[in-house]
């Protein structure tokens, strides 16, 4: 469906050349440049459904790499993400859309006061930009907010089927969405002025904008959504072509297209083909959060949440680049207080890292990292329980692409020699971004996972002993 503001498509063959394409042709319709980043607006960016704060962090780095004060780009962090089976009525653990929306009005009004300025941009991804849309229409945020970007927003529901689950925020039929998407004005637009819209979409691999209901646990189904669900009239729709349901935020691509968008200016380009520039000095800090409670009840048991784990230790150790292992003692130490803040760590650039985390009523954590290019307060940390399913394993280790999903026809993807990994689908949408392998016997040894050449390497831990292993691509 084309809609009255220019919708661009963008036909290109690898993330480099979409980000350049993208800023080149979104020079007709940008916002007039600003004249200097000194007292560029704010950015506060909204996760979605279930995700955290650190999502944000490698959009983060491209705006610092432009020039962007780090003190404006503000990555919220809703304590419950996870939304309600319906809206209406209270479940554990989870929020209803109104509740997402103050949470989001709440950290607006927090940094206007702090900054001084008079508006912030807000961008979204995916459940965030209900949020954003609701803050807008609904608490006052058409006048607070400049520019509002929805990265992969199921804005006309992930399903939109008359009688099915209506009570859903994300139900194209119910009344949260109908309302959000009733017109405007008289040319039928479904936002509001004065703000600047924009939304970015894949043209075909979004798992949440699809006509079969297979990700929503009923295939077969005719969703009555379609690849074009995401955009708004009114608003300025891109299209990114292979792009999967996070990386309409979160990828170089997107970040072009939302830094153009909101400057009028492309992007400098950057030796890092993903648009990052390496700092010297590297301060990391971020928040060790948990699961929650256990149940037998499914809605309350080991759901995510960003609450944070107050006594929780972390020790932070260098390990050998080939190996995995653990390169002299511990670089960086710290039980955490009831925020559940650690940090700051100076690290170094070029340096691999192991985020050992020890919690009661966790198993041991290990996490492993690439090098970090950049210094982050985003460096989220979640103590994980191995599931009764694992507890006959004798080693587990996850592989995991926070930033995006696993595509087994457009990536690269190796995880301890087996390709695609486990549990990553050969064909089809996009749509799993986390690998697991249950090891039956435990050996003390170097794993490794690789994603479009970012190459992470962890050590095995025994299972038995409560130890769980997590490899973390950056990308």
């Amino acid at each position: 469906m084309m809609h009255r503001r220019t919708l661009l498509r963008l036909t290109v063959n690898s993330t480099l050349l979409a980000s350049m394409a993208t800023a080149l042709l979104l020079s007709a319709c940008a916002t007039p440049p600003s004249t200097s980043l000194e007292a560029a607006p704010p950015i506060v960016f909204v996760h979605g459904n279930g995700d955290t704060a650190a999502l944000w962090q490698t959009t983060a780095w491209r705006f610092e790499s432009q020039g962007w004060p780090r003190a404006r780009l503000i990555a919220i962090d809703v304590p419950y993400p996870i939304s309600r089976d319906d809206d209406t009525k209270a479940q554990p653990g989870r929020t209803s859309a109104a509740e997402n929306m103050a949470y989001l009005k709440a950290e607006v009004e927090r940094v206007l006061a702090a900054t001084g300025a008079k508006q912030v941009v807000l961008m979204g991804n995916s459940r965030g930009g209900n949020a954003i849309r609701s803050y807008i229409q609904n608490g006052g945020g058409d006048k607070t907010v400049s520019h509002a970007i929805l990265g992969g927003t199921p804005n006309h529901g992930v399903w939109a089927i008359k009688g099915f689950r209506e009570g859903n925020e994300f139900a194209g039929t119910g009344p949260f969405l109908t309302a959000l998407n009733a017109p405007k004005n008289a040319a039928g637009d479904e936002v509001i002025g004065p703000v600047k819209w924009m939304t970015v979409r894949s043209d075909d691999n979004d798992k949440y904008a699809q006509p079969d209901g297979v990700w929503i646990g009923a295939k077969g189904t005719a969703t009555q959504v379609t690849a074009a669900g995401p955009e708004l009239k009114g608003a300025l729709n891109v299209v990114i072509p292979r792009i999967d349901h996070r990386e309409t935020s979160y990828s170089p691509a997107a970040f072009a297209a939302s830094y153009r968008f909101i400057t009028g200016k492309m992007p400098k380009t950057t030796a890092d083909a993903s648009g990052v520039t390496e700092e010297s000095d590297i301060v990391l800090s971020g928040k060790i959060t948990g699961l929650g409670v256990k149940s037998d009840d499914p809605s309350t048991g080991n759901f995510s949440n960003n609450v944070p784990v107050p006594g929780a230790q972390l020790a932070v150790y260098v390990t050998d680049a080939a190996t995995g292992e653990r390169v002299g003692p511990a670089a960086y130490l710290k039980t955490v207080a009831a925020d559940g803040v650690w940090g700051p760590f100076a690290a170094q650039p070029k340096l691999r890292y192991e985020f050992a985390i020890t919690a009661l009523g966790y198993a041991t954590t290990h996490i492993y990292r690439s090098p970090f290019p950049r210094g982050s307060n985003l460096v989220h940390l979640r103590a994980e329980r191995i599931a009764d399913t694992d507890k006959d394993a004798q080693a587990i280790i996850h592989f995991a692409r926070p930033r995006g999903y696993f595509d087994a026809q457009r990536d690269t993807l190796n995880f301890d020699g087996q390709t695609p990994p486990p549990g990553v689908p050969a064909t089809g949408t996009a749509g799993v971004a986390s690998s697991k392998l249950k090891l039956a016997s435990w050996q003390d040894r170097a794993i490794a996972a690789e994603f479009n050449g970012e190459r992470v390497i962890g050590h095995t831990w025994s299972a038995p002993n409560q130890h769980v292993v997590w490899l973390e691509i950056t990308q």
